[in-house]
C-alpha cells in the first residue's frame, strides 16, 4: 500500500520522506486515477473546470468548488469546507477527467455535496492535521474497549479525524440495528469531540482496511475496483467449480468479486455444449451428464444402470450422438467412442539443465520402535547363533585324527563308553578273617 520511500521500518516509523502515507508521488494512493489528458491544451475561448476531486483517507473521496480562482495541480494539499469547520485532504485530480468522474458517481455540478475549497494548507494547517492522525489509533482502541463495556453488537473498523481536529467519524459493522446513543455521549465525553458514527458493509471494510488476496495480490476493492456488483453462487455453478465457502469467499466474507470477472467468457464458450440435462441414448443404454472442461471441450457420462465408471467424450462426438437420437437411432456405446480419442502427452518440464530434485538429501525418518525392536531382535538372534554353534562344532580334520597313536584311540573309546559302577563288596561282623 505504500511506495519505497515512506514505507515503515522495524521500529514503525516511516522512512524516506517521512509522509507517512501523504505523499504526493502516488504510490500510497487507494483508487487512483491518472490523469492522461493533463498534456492536452483547452481549445480557446475554453476555461477550465473549476471543480476538483480530493482524497482523504483509504480512499475517499469527495469533489470541492474552486470559488477562490486559486492556481491549484494534482499533489496539492488544501483546507477545504467541513461539516463544521474545515478538513484537510490532497488534490488527486483536476481538470476534465473530473467532469467523467462526478458523472460515473452520478454527482451534478450543482449539488450542495460539492462544497469549496478554502485555501491551500498552510504549515499550521498539517501539523493539526498530522496531530490529529496520529490520535486515530489510540481513539480506536479506547473505543473498542467502551464498545465491550457497553456490551453492543457492533464492531469498530476504522477511526478517521477531520483535519481540525474537533470532529471524528466511526466506522462501524453490524448485522442488527444498534442503538449506539450512549455510545456518542461516552465517545464525546472520552475524546472531547463532535462524534458521527457511519455504517459501512463487510466489502466497503475489507476496501477500507486492505490486505492481500488469495491470489498473492492486493485486494482489487482497495486498489482500483469501484463499484460492489452482486455476487452469486450461479457464477461459480457456470465455471465449473466447486461451492466450497471457504474458498469462494474473500477477506470480506462474501463471495470473491473475481468470480465476476471471468463469468462473461464463460457464457460464451458454453454456447456450443448441449444441455445438462440431455440423455445419451446408446445400445448399452441411456447415459446421463457428469461433469464437462469448458475450454478443452471435453466432457463425461456415464450410464443410468451402471455408474461405477466415467466416460470421457469430446463434444463432437456427443453433438453427433445427440444428432443420431434425434433421427430415432441408437448410438454404439460409449467406451468405443472413448477408445477414439488420442491423448497427447505434453511435456511440461524438461531437465535440460541437469537440475536435481529438492528432496535428494531428505533422509525418510524411521520410528524410534521399530528400531529398538529390530535391535533387540538382531541381539536374541546373536546369541541363539553362537549357543547353536558351540553345540555343532565340527571335529578337526580327519588327517589329525588319523595320525593319533592306538593308544590314544582305545582311551578315547574307553572314555566315551558308559562305565560300570563297581559294587561295594558285603562286609561280614569280622573284617579280619580271611
Amino acid at each position: 500500500m505504500a511506495c519505497g520511500s515512506c514505507g515503515t521500518g522495524e521500529d514503525g516509523k516511516p522512512k524516506g520522506c517521512r509522509s507517512n502515507g501523504s505523499c504526493t508521488t502516488g504510490g500510497c494512493e487507494k483508487l487512483s486515477v491518472f490523469d492522461w489528458l493533463s498534456n492536452m491544451t483547452l481549445p480557446s475561448n475554453e476555461t477550465p473546470f473549476n471543480i476538483y476531486e480530493v482524497r482523504f483517507k483509504n480512499g475517499r473521496k469527495h469533489f470541492y468548488k474552486n470559488t477562490e480562482n486559486l492556481t491549484i495541480s494534482m499533489g496539492d494539499v488544501v483546507a477545504v469546507e467541513g461539516s463544521p469547520g474545515h478538513d484537510i485532504g490532497i488534490v488527486s485530480l483536476g481538470g476534465e477527467l473530473v467532469k467523467v468522474q462526478m458523472k460515473k458517481r452520478k454527482v451534478s455540478h450543482e449539488s450542495e455535496d460539492v462544497k469549496k475549497i478554502y485555501r491551500k494548507a498552510s504549515q499550521r494547517d498539517i501539523e493539526v492535521w498530522e496531530k490529529a492522525r496520529n490520535r486515530e489509533l489510540e481513539t480506536q482502541k479506547r473505543g473498542r474497549e467502551i464498545l465491550g463495556r457497553l456490551g453492543l453488537k457492533m464492531k469498530l473498523s476504522d477511526v478517521e479525524y477531520q483535519g481540525d481536529g474537533n470532529k471524528a467519524t466511526f466506522y462501524y459493522t453490524a448485522d442488527t440495528r444498534v442503538d449506539f446513543r450512549q455510545l456518542i455521549k461516552d465517545l464525546a465525553g472520552a475524546f472531547s469531540i463532535r462524534v458521527e458514527m457511519k455504517q459501512v458493509g463487510a466489502r466497503q471494510e475489507a476496501a477500507r482496511l486492505g490486505g492481500v488476496g488469495s491470489c498473492g495480490r492486493e485486494l482489487c476493492c482497495s486498489t482500483w475496483l469501484t463499484d460492489f456488483r452482486k455476487v452469486t453462487t450461479t457464477a461459480a455453478r457456470y465455471q465449473q467449480l466447486s461451492l466450497n465457502p471457504l474458498k469462494l469467499a474473500g477477506q470480506c466474507g462474501k463471495l470473491k468479486c473475481c468470480l465476476n470477472f471471468e463469468l462473461d467468457t464463460y457464457l460464451d464458450a458454453l454456447n456450443d455444449f448441449p444441455k445438462q440435462e440431455k440423455v445419451l441414448k446408446t445400445e448399452k443404454g441411456d447415459a446421463e451428464f457428469v461433469k464437462m472442461d469448458i475450454f478443452k471441450k471435453t466432457l463425461w457420462y456415464t450410464y443410468k444402470e451402471n455408474r461405477s465408471k466415467w466416460f470421457k467424450l469430446s463434444l463432437e462426438q456427443v453433438l453427433e450422438i445427440i444428432d443420431l437420437n434425434k433421427n430415432n437411432e441408437v448410438a454404439i456405446p460409449l467406451e468405443e467412442y472413448e477408445s477414439e480419442i488420442e491423448e497427447l502427452v505434453t511435456v511440461d518440464f524438461e531437465d535440460a539443465v541437469g537440475q536435481d530434485s529438492l528432496t535428494r538429501f531428505d533422509v525418510p525418518k524411521k520410528s524410534r520402535r521399530r528400531n529398538r525392536k529390530n535391535k533387540n531382535r538382531n541381539k536374541t538372534a546373536v546369541g541363539a547363533k553362537s549357543s547353536h554353534s558351540k553345540r555343532q562344532q565340527k571335529p578337526k580334520n580327519s588327517s589329525q585324527s588319523n595320525t593319533k597313536s592306538p593308544n590314544a584311540q582305545k582311551r578315547n573309546n574307553n572314555h566315551n563308553k558308559p562305565q560300570k559302577r563297581r559294587r561295594k563288596p558285603k562286609s561280614n561282623g569280622n573284617s579280619n578273617q580271611k
